[in-house]
């Protein structure tokens, strides 16, 4: 089932989402959904407060790209309780956007590698080490869990400049061809 991703401007993406267990209500047919909707909003990656539930779990699915970043072939991922253990030094910088924020993209740095243990689909443990492209999805995607959204993380000028296209997402005023909530 396709769900209504939520638009900026919605709480819920600025809280801090919660840890689940194994017996949280339904949590197979979520991740089902997620990637359902996920794959109809054209996105690689989704976090559960995007589609109104504040938990700690976020999907990536990047091997689309694959033709252009050949590393991205097999990504694809269920991340619950995910902790991110390290971040390096180093930055890159990438052009974002989000399902969450329409039509707006800007260059965002962050580490260029990262350590992270999570639990997968099936509750296993695992512990996992991400570089360049995968890190930044995965970054983009935690940072939902702490209420924290890509235009958090460019310049305030920039900030200022795309204010108007950003009081027009939470007003509803966007053109996307997948179901939204605001």
């Amino acid at each position: 089932m396709i769900l209504p991703i939520y638009l900026y401007g919605n709480p819920i993406l600025r809280k801090q989402s919660v840890d689940i267990t194994k017996d949280y209500p339904d949590i197979e047919k979520l991740i089902s959904n997620m990637f359902e909707t996920m794959y109809r909003a054209d996105g690689v990656g989704l976090a559960a407060p995007q589609i109104g539930k504040n938990i700690n779990l976020f999907i990536v699915d990047a091997s689309r790209l694959a033709d252009d970043r050949p590393e991205l072939k097999d990504f694809k991922r269920v991340f619950i309780n995910p902790k991110i253990t390290f971040l390096t030094d180093e930055t890159i910088g990438i052009e974002e956007g989000c399902l969450s924020i329409p039509n707006i993209h800007e260059f965002v740095q962050r580490p260029k590698e990262l350590s992270i243990s999570y639990l997968n689909e099936k509750f296993e443990p695992v512990t996992e080490v991400y570089s360049d492209y995968r890190a930044i999805v995965i970054q983009h995607e935690y940072d939902h869990l702490n209420g924290i959204l890509f235009v958090d993380k460019i310049s305030p000028l920039r900030r200022r400049l795309l204010q108007s296209k950003l009081n027009n997402i939470t007003r509803g005023k966007v053109d996307v061809d997948y179901k939204v909530k605001i």
